[in-house]
């Protein structure tokens, strides 16, 4: 081959790859996803869920579909995501697996904020409050007999795998079942929010006053606290009682039952996995549950006739709660936006 053979093959060589370059656009760098878990219509303009504050004021105009998940996930040109898993862990779980994997984007610098309505404890936080966690522990993994066929000396008819008795020493918890969050991180998003006043009411503080608790009766405030995560919607006191215990039980008395919800370990189990592939990092996790209602019965009532009451939409707190994931959620996330010189290189 002559000279001008071989320049003629290697031009040809480089603008093939120039234009399968050309062709193949750079993923988009994703700074900051808020995860939320279900919406009641509309992602705009209709009663809201807890998307939709994300996506009318923070302007998430840009939508992308995602067909191997639950809902299309909007951004705006700051770098900010929300995506909507669907209810339960099987939802979550797929949702963030699919987004965490599509090459359209690079979530490698990317912080995520799960931002969502919970259930709590009187005792630990009231209603419309928001609350930051350092755990979440499942609370579907386990045996299970009918409580009316409990040996008497039993607190509950609920069981850990490979036990033969509730909380039987030592805990060891499955892989998936105990997620210990990046406690700095989460302290960090604490010291940023304690202060934000969140709003209280005439309404809510009729609703409060019918409940027993350290904290029933105070106004909505900012705090931390851990969580069990389950898809099967749980309430009473009694199991109120079960949930204290087992987060105390698998976090070595380190975390402090305060929220209950339902997707969370789906979400964390699918990050975990892709930070296991080096497509999101595990310490820019956080979770940011606020209080729609009361995990238990209000005095003179029992907890069927209270549960009869629970649902979405109707929660006694359930609109607070959602102004409070904003506001609270949002000062996280324009702090991680306006200053991402400094946050994006992990420095918090």
């Amino acid at each position: 081959m002559n000279l001008r053979a071989r320049c003629l093959l290697v031009c040809g060589v480089l603008m093939a790859a120039v234009a399968v370059c050309a062709a193949k656009p750079r993923p988009i760098p994703v700074k900051v996803v808020v995860v939320a878990m279900f919406e009641m219509g509309a992602d705009m303009g209709d009663t809201p869920g807890e998307l939709q504050y994300w996506v009318e004021r923070d302007r998430l105009d840009r939508v992308f579909p995602l067909a191997a998940g639950y809902h299309p996930v909007r951004m705006n040109g700051d770098g900010e995501m929300a995506v909507l898993t669907g209810q339960g862990t099987a939802h979550a779980a797929a949702t963030i697996m699919a987004l965490g994997l599509d090459p359209r984007f690079d979530f490698s610098h990317a912080y995520w904020m799960i931002a969502g309505v919970a259930g709590a404890s009187p005792e630990r936080a009231s209603l419309g409050s928001a609350v930051w966690a350092r755990w979440v522990v499942d609370g579907d993994l386990g045996y299970e007999i009918d409580a009316r066929e409990m040996p008497q000396d039993w607190p509950t008819g609920y069981v850990p795998l490979r036990k033969a008795r509730p909380f039987e020493p030592p805990a060891a918890a499955l892989d998936g079942q105990v997620y210990a969050l990046n406690g700095e991180l989460a302290e960090w998003a604490f010291e940023l929010t304690h202060a934000i006043p969140l709003a209280d009411s005439e309404r809510l503080k009729e609703i409060r006053s019918h409940f027993d608790g350290a904290a029933a009766e105070r106004p909505p405030f900012v705090t931390m606290g851990d969580e069990v995560s389950s898809s099967t919607y749980w309430h009473g006191k009694l199991s109120d009682a079960w949930a204290t215990d087992w987060m105390t039980y698998f976090t070595g008395g380190k975390g402090q039952f305060v929220t209950t919800a339902m997707e969370d370990t789906g979400t964390l189990q699918s990050l975990r996995f892709l930070a296991n592939a080096g497509r999101v990092d595990w310490q820019r996790v956080m979770v940011l549950r606020t209080v729609s209602n009361f995990d238990q019965q209000p005095r003179g009532m029992s907890a069927a006739e209270s549960l009869a009451r629970q649902r979405i939409g109707a929660y006694a707190a359930y609109l607070p709660s959602l102004e409070s994931a904003y506001s609270v959620g949002h000062v996280v996330v324009n702090e991680l936006l306006m200053h991402w010189e400094k946050y994006g290189k992990g420095s918090f």
